[in-house]
């Protein structure tokens, strides 16, 4: 059996399949023959999002991943979402349709000078946020992710101080919400980084009764501007609840068909980036992953998630830590 390890070369296995396979079908039929639940994030591709078995946020997915009775958990997602799904779940097979499907986050936390930093301020509780590797999380002591970040940072000893990281605007967001003295890591996400205020500004000329709604993983800036801040998911509830009819939405665009699925009478923009051609903003690792992909994972049952047990088991702790948390505030 191959492991993740021997797959780096080609992040996932290249064979041709026969053009005239019904791919949803088929990859349906696999699902029950073999136990398998396809877990995917908001912002894959349409086509992923309509046959899989839960769509959701980093928590949300963290969480089925943890209760599924199913033999095999097919990620349709990035790296780290892959490997928490195997922390919280070691017994399963975790597959992830293609392993260069990384995240500019997670790559901005390396594991060696994370525990320099963390061993330069030793009397900090860390709180790393979901979007780190495993390595990472085995130095946490709670995980979050922006669905819970609030609440887990407003849960901790008032006069401790606080790591954070990787990503910076979120945690400058969450330490200007608390007031709590944090030291956060210098990490950002690609997508997020890169809306324009002016563009945004300027699509609210043209739709004046656009609300904007952004991810706190934007710039400060962006932000500002904003009618609503939330997690993916919470941007979700947002537009099913507010009576609004028209949305500038600063987050991967992916989360728009959602969006237009259960509000199918109001209109979506995806906020523009600095530099675009199309108009919109995709995290171009959650686009690698197809339906192809995921038809030869589950066939062949790999790519395959693995992680040294001894790293497992300590990032095991603060995931579980999160997931309690969050449990107790009904997120």
């Amino acid at each position: 059996m191959y492991n993740v390890n021997d797959l780096k070369e080609f992040g996932y296995l290249k064979i041709d399949i026969d053009p005239k396979i019904d791919l949803p079908l088929e990859i349906r039929k696999m699902c029950k023959e073999k136990n398998a639940v396809i877990l995917a994030h908001y912002y894959q591709i349409d086509e992923i999002q309509d046959i899989a078995d839960f769509i959701g946020d980093s928590l949300a997915l963290s969480q089925q991943a943890a209760k599924t009775n199913a033999d095999i958990i097919l990620f349709a997602g990035v790296h780290f979402m892959a490997e928490t799904a195997k922390i919280i779940s070691p017994e399963k097979k975790v597959l992830l349709p293609d392993l260069k499907a990384g995240c500019s986050l997670a790559e901005s936390c390396k594991a060696e000078d994370f525990k320099k930093f963390k061993k330069e301020n030793p009397d900090c509780i860390v709180v790393s946020y979901v979007n780190t590797s495993a390595e990472i999380k085995a130095l946490t002591d709670i995980v979050c992710t922006s669905s819970n970040a609030l609440q887990i940072i407003e849960c901790l000893p008032p006069k401790k101080k606080i790591i954070f990281g990787p990503d910076k605007n979120l945690g400058n967001y969450i330490k200007n919400l608390t007031n709590r003295e944090m030291l956060i890591w210098d990490g950002a996400c690609h997508v997020h980084e890169e809306f324009s205020v002016e563009k945004i500004l300027e699509l609210k000329k043209k739709y004046s009764e656009a609300k904007i709604i952004a991810h706190p993983e934007c710039k400060k800036p962006v932000l500002i501007i904003s009618d609503f801040i939330g997690s993916t998911a919470a941007l979700l509830k947002f537009v099913e609840k507010d009576k609004s009819n028209t949305y500038i939405v600063a987050t991967e665009s992916g989360i728009l068909h959602q969006m237009k699925k259960v509000c199918k009478e109001k209109l979506f923009i995806p906020a523009p980036p600095i530099d675009s051609t199309c108009g919109c903003n995709n995290c171009n690792f959650m686009k690698m992953n197809t339906l192809e992909k995921i038809y030869i994972a589950l066939k062949y049952e790999m790519p395959e998630i693995i992680i040294d047990e001894n790293i497992r088991l300590m990032a095991e702790k603060p995931i579980k830590k999160m997931i309690d948390i969050s449990e107790k505030f009904g997120l």
